[in-house]
Parts: structure tokens; C-alpha cells; sequence
């Protein structure tokens, strides 16, 4: 199983560019990046996590500009959004960052996407938080045309425009892989229809994976690759998520100043080869 890092990274935390590089030097396999445009002063909207929301959450940089970054002196190093919130993004400039940093890092793009939970931030960007899991599913059907047609247009119910031209193409063909976030119903169902592969939250557990796992094989999809996101860096956690069949488990990294986070990595790391997965 390969073993990455997922981690918010701010203005007050390890730049991009370093924390890419010292993932690759400890055998890291991945970086993935949460993405908030925002977070409104007026929050009626409950954390997940619980209490406050954390100072990360206001701080964070775009992630694709992050993860240009990264891919600056990585050669190996996927680089992934944890998730992007396409439903909080006008979908042909995305169309155009996605393939743009696919072009920039030589293919070594993963598209994390979610609908998110932060009902006001939604609203900030004109967004109807009851119909955001119609919205991103014509999104993801928007960007495969534009990614992989020369003269592209869609036409749906949220998401509508006539023939566009818009390069450069992905380096990825036929697009960089599409990580589905989440594991409600409509999560499921959206992975069973326009996903590559299923980045359920550690948190969903290493059982419910399992079960998830023979459902998708009943939809016909046995095959879907399976990186469970944002977990402890424990190796009885990973073991037991290598054991369900996950392909990929990202320790969930603090954000913390450059000293901090490479004593961080350093530990991570020694974890993650006493597992046999990170060098």
C-alpha cells in the first residue's frame, strides 16, 4: 500500500515548494491539499470535526497554485486536491487549471472532489447547497468535454454552453483520474458514475471500506482504487486499511512552520517503513 500525506497548507506553515520535496526525499508517494476559497465571519454551519473550526481552515492557499509548486523540483510525486469544491468553481476556468497543472507536473495529477460542507461559504459563491450534488455531477461531465474534446459544449439543467475551444488537453488521457470524495449515498452513486477512484475520509473506517468495496463490485466496478484520506500515523491503522484492500492511506500532516513539519515527516516516515511502504 502506498503511504502520502494530506495537510492544509497556509501562509504560517512549510511552503509548498519545500514540503514537496521532503516528501519525495522520505518516499512519500502523494500530497494531497484541502481547498477553502473562504470561510464567512457569520458560520451558522457546525464544524464536522467538532468545536471550533480549526486556524488552518482560514488560512489556506489555492491548491493549485500549491501544488504547482510541489511539482517544481518533485519528479514522482502525485500531487492531489483533497478535495477541490468544483461546486464552488466556475467549471471552464477549472477545466483549464486542472489540465494546466497536469501539463506543468508532466501527468502526475489527482482530482479530489466533494461538494464540501460549508453551507454558507457555498452560498458566498451563489451556490444552492440543495442541489450541489446535481451541480457537480454535470461539473465532472463538463470538464471530461472540455479535457478531452476539440470543440466542447455541455448542456445540462446547472451547467450549460455552447461549443468552446479551450487547450491545453491533460497530459493524462483521457484525463487526470477523478477521486471521488465522501461516503454518503449520492457520494457512492457519483462514484459509481463519473469516478475513478474513491477517497473516503480515514474516519469512515477500515470496515465500512470493506463493505463499500463488495457494493461497488456488485455495481460493477471491482476495480475502483480506493485512498483512504487524512489518517493517523499509526502502523496498526495502516496495516488494518491494507489488510480491506485500500490502495493508498494519506497521514493527515498539521500545519506547522518548515522545522516542525520535517520532524513531523521524519516520524511519519519511520512509521510508514516499518510498514514497508516509504524508504
Amino acid at each position: 500500500m502506498k503511504i502520502g500525506i494530506s495537510t492544509f497548507v497556509t501562509d504560517e506553515g512549510i511552503r509548498p515548494d519545500v514540503l514537496g520535496e521532503a516528501l519525495e526525499e522520505r518516499g512519500f508517494d502523494s500530497l494531497f491539499l484541502a481547498e477553502h476559497s473562504h470561510i464567512p465571519v457569520s458560520r451558522e454551519t457546525p464544524y464536522p470535526g467538532g468545536g471550533d473550526l480549526p486556524r488552518e481552515y482560514y488560512r489556506t492557499l489555492d491548491p493549485f497554485l500549491a501544488l504547482t509548486a510541489a511539482a517544481v523540483n518533485t519528479s514522482d510525486l502525485v500531487l492531489g486536491t483533497g478535495v477541490a469544491l468544483l461546486i464552488q468553481r466556475d467549471v471552464i476556468h477549472t477545466a483549464k487549471e486542472v489540465a494546466s497543472l497536469d501539463l506543468v507536473s508532466r501527468g502526475r495529477l489527482a482530482l479530489g472532489v466533494g461538494v464540501g460542507w460549508n453551507r454558507e461559504e457555498m452560498a458566498n459563491h451563489g451556490t444552492d447547497p440543495t442541489t450541489r450534488g446535481e451541480l457537480i455531477d454535470e461539473q465532472i461531465e463538463a470538464l471530461k468535454a472540455i479535457w478531452s474534446q476539440d470543440k466542447a459544449e455541455y448542456h445540462g439543467k446547472h451547467v450549460d454552453f455552447d461549443p468552446i475551444f479551450a487547450w491545453p488537453k491533460p497530459v493524462q488521457t483521457p484525463h487526470p483520474p477523478i477521486y471521488v470524495g465522501g461516503s454518503s449515498p449520492a457520494a457512492l452513486r457519483r462514484l459509481v458514475r463519473h469516478g475513478d477512484a474513491w477517497m473516503p475520509i480515514a474516519f469512515t473506517g477500515s470496515e465500512e471500506i470493506r463493505r463499500v468495496r463488495g457494493w461497488l463490485a456488485e455495481q460493477g466496478r471491482p476495480d475502483v482504487p480506493v485512498t483512504a484520506f487524512g489518517g493517523g500515523a499509526d502502523a496498526e491503522l495502516v496495516k488494518r486499511f491494507a489488510a480491506a484492500g485500500v490502495e493508498r492511506y494519506t497521514v493527515q500532516l498539521p500545519t506547522l512552520p518548515e522545522a516542525e513539519t520535517l520532524v513531523a515527516l521524519d516520524e511519519f516516515a519511520r512509521v510508514a517503513a516499518d510498514y514497508g511502504t516509504a524508504s
